[in-house]
């Protein structure tokens, strides 16, 4: 197998979200196989560290302020990126938000907070961009979504539904371009640490009980995500489009023993 298949040299992905967290890593992971980068947040500033970081490893990284919630945002970001860059071939679309709250305490606002910037604003950006990709007959688009995609937990209702329909926005949108040349997949992780949810990580009970429930008996450290997103970004994938890609050490799976631990009769 040529390595030629997962090499991203010449070409420019755009990262939403990427001031922090996840979308630093996946963007990383591009950077390492060779891509440039065009790096969002809601502050320009706050891309500054990351990209001097980026630029350190010989790549290019441009940076622009969005709002994945204002449409209006979305599309100047997105004649700026690419009268910037020239070519955006590859989009991960990261940018994301949480509120964990039983269901009896969501308020309207709270739900409206997530689905626009989980589900609405990860549709209009993939839009904008698409207008690139198509004519180039190429591109690459990841959303990101969850676990949460294909299971359900208490307190995440809201969330669990934006990352539900990021699922089937993604055959949706795959279906729709793929006679352009654009792949469009989804990268579900499983649970991992980041600044959303590091309060969760704090309580050793609650992790012992995660790990419990994971088959590879460890929460995810966000570099397990670095072959996945090259895969799903590069020639390697070529054929591969509508799917969602769950990296979470097997929790979907059910994860529930249907044994004793130390069983005194057979069942």
């Amino acid at each position: 197998m040529s390595s030629s298949l997962f090499d991203l040299t010449g070409q420019f992905a755009l990262i939403t979200g990427a001031s922090r967290g996840l979308g630093q890593y996946l963007g990383r992971a591009l950077a390492n196989a060779g891509a440039d980068l065009i790096v969002t947040s809601r502050r320009k500033d706050d891309l500054q560290p990351f990209v001097a970081e980026i630029e350190a490893l010989g790549r290019r990284a441009i940076p622009f302020a969005l709002d994945v919630r204002d449409l209006q945002s979305i599309e100047a970001m997105a004649a700026e990126a690419y009268a910037s860059a020239g070519r955006i071939d590859i989009l991960v679309n990261n940018a994301g938000c949480n509120v964990r709250k039983p269901a009896l305490e969501v308020t309207w606002d709270d739900w409206n907070l997530i689905l626009d910037t989980n589900l609405r604003g990860a549709f209009f950006v993939a839009q904008q961009i698409a207008k690139y990709m198509v004519p180039a007959g190429y591109g690459r688009i990841i959303n990101i979504g969850s676990v949460t995609s294909v299971a359900g937990y208490a307190g995440l209702g809201p969330y669990g539904a934006s990352r539900g329909g990021i699922r089937q926005l993604t055959m949706s949108l795959a279906d729709d371009w793929g006679k352009h040349g654009v792949t469009v997949n989804c990268l579900a992780p499983g649970w991992f640490e980041t600044a959303q949810n590091r309060v969760m990580y704090q309580d050793k009970e609650w992790v012992e009980y995660l790990k419990e429930r994971i088959p590879l008996k460890r929460p995810g450290s966000p570099n397990d995500l670095d072959g996945a997103v090259v895969f799903l970004a590069s020639e390697s994938s070529r054929y591969v489009t509508g799917q969602t890609l769950l990296v979470d050490g097997g929790i979907s799976t059910g994860a529930m023993r249907a044994t004793l631990k130390k069983p005194t009769e057979r069942i």
